[in-house]
């Protein structure tokens, strides 16, 4: 089981925030404004992807297009093609699942441009969910979808807190800081990565 930020993709909010702050926007903290235009609301999958946009759009104090905001609101991703090969390459041997904190729109984006989608044999957006990690609702919701069994159940997370919640499941987790230190985990749990 992969998360996908900081996993299969990094992230960068300098275009979406450097366009709002063209148009007359206050964007010196970056969480207070991701809170105050409820994105956690929005991959909780309780704000469409739409309603996001009018709402980071109202932010600027001149007039902005929705079309505009989106192109900049997408335009924050950059794969770890490593990452990437590493999940294809388990998909082989093992059932490979998704497990991420997304909205509908970069969730479109990535399995649009990068095809994340097509990766192993399922993911579960957080905006499908109706809950993020960590809460035990969305580990849930994967075990009952996926058929998983949790002590059989590997999960690949940048943030502790979201292994922490996997782990309270009786899934076993690994803190992804970079492709050889995963690598090196999933040795450790016996996991072979490797083609024959």
């Amino acid at each position: 089981m992969f998360d996908i930020g900081w996993v299969f993709v990094r992230l960068n909010y300098r275009p979406i925030l450097g366009h709002l702050e063209a148009h007359g926007a206050q964007v010196a903290e970056r969480d207070a404004l991701m809170e105050r235009i409820g994105l956690a609301d929005h991959e909780c999958g309780r704000l469409p992807g739409r309603e996001l946009l009018e709402r980071l759009a109202g932010l600027a104090r001149q007039p902005v297009s929705l079309e505009e905001t989106h192109a900049h609101w997408v335009d924050m991703f950059e794969l770890e093609p490593a990452m990437v090969d590493l999940a294809h390459r388990l998909s082989e041997r093992h059932r490979v699942f998704l497990l991420s904190n997304i909205g509908d729109l970069h969730w479109a984006h990535l399995s649009r441009e990068y095809r994340l989608h097509a990766i192993g044999h399922g993911a579960l957006p957080s905006y499908l969910a109706g809950v993020m990690k960590p809460h035990a609702g969305i580990y849930a919701e994967a075990e009952r979808r996926f058929a998983l069994e949790p002590a059989a159940t590997v999960f690949i997370d940048d943030r502790a807190d979201n292994i922490a919640g996997a782990r309270a499941r009786g899934w076993r987790g690994i803190v992804h800081g970079g492709y050889r230190s995963t690598l090196t985990a999933l040795g450790d749990l016996g996991v072979d990565c490797f083609r024959t």
